[in-house]
């Protein structure tokens, strides 16, 4: 279910929490450098649009997402 049809992605608000509850926390900047390392090309910049609805969200870089908070797609992508 969508909640917003103005947003660019589903799961922005999703990266924002799970970020958060990272032990230690983790930054925006942090998440970009975690994805990096992953070979993801993405910046802190990027991960700010994507937690606001702002940017588009590739099955790349979910992927990349998942295997940095340690889920699967189809945990990541499900509604809770």
């Amino acid at each position: 279910m969508i909640k917003d049809e103005n947003k660019n992605n589903i799961c922005g608000e999703k990266i924002a929490r799970l970020r958060k509850q990272m032990k230690p926390k983790c930054s925006q900047r942090q998440l970009a450098e975690k994805l990096q390392i992953l070979n993801l090309d993405i910046d802190k910049n990027a991960i700010q649009r994507i937690e606001c609805g702002k940017r588009f969200v590739t099955d790349i870089e979910i992927i990349a997402f998942c295997r940095v908070f340690n889920m699967k797609p189809s945990e990541f992508l499900s509604d809770d």
